[in-house]
């Protein structure tokens, strides 16, 4: 499996999986279907070239099964995980590990040692892999920007916690 960032040339790749994660998990995301999907090609290419945020994709094959971004919080400077997705067939396969294990290295190469994300609790399974690779539930909660009735919960991973 390859892991690797997303560049300007990745735009189509970047696209189609960002929503084909959006139709899968519609409310997993803090943005909507429709509004990804209304990004012209140039905001695509815009976001492929990063580094804010940073976008990484997994190949298996030659085939992109998986991504995750990451970037600061221009409010608070707080280092994110998001747009974390892995295609159905692909799950329980390691992308995802792989994926966050990247970001991980991506923020602490830019001097980061903490990393939060925003997860519904009910995402079970989504809960359940982030406690696996060390993220522990803060009592903070805010509603889901695409979703205002969904309430997500803060985790965070600290290096200084982190275990191999």
């Amino acid at each position: 499996m390859e892991i690797r960032a997303t560049t300007a040339d990745d735009w189509a790749i970047l696209k189609e999986i960002r929503l084909a994660a959006l139709k899968d998990a519609p409310t997993a995301f803090g943005v909507s279907y429709s509004t990804a999907a209304a990004y012209t090609d140039a905001q695509w290419r815009e976001r492929a070239a990063g580094p804010h945020p940073l976008f990484l994709l997994a190949f298996l094959d030659g085939e992109a099964i998986g991504m995750i971004g990451g970037g600061v919080s221009a409010a608070i400077g707080e280092y994110n995980l998001i747009a974390m997705w892995v295609r159905p067939e692909h799950r329980g396969g390691g992308a995802a590990a792989q994926l966050v294990a990247a970001i991980k290295a991506s923020a602490a190469a830019k001097g980061y040692t903490r990393i939060v994300l925003d997860v519904a609790p009910e995402n079970a399974r989504a809960a359940a892999f982030y406690r696996r690779q060390g993220f522990v539930f803060l009592p903070e909660w805010e509603p889901l920007d695409s979703h205002p009735e969904i309430q997500v919960q803060k985790m965070e991973w600290r290096s200084e916690d982190f275990i191999n």
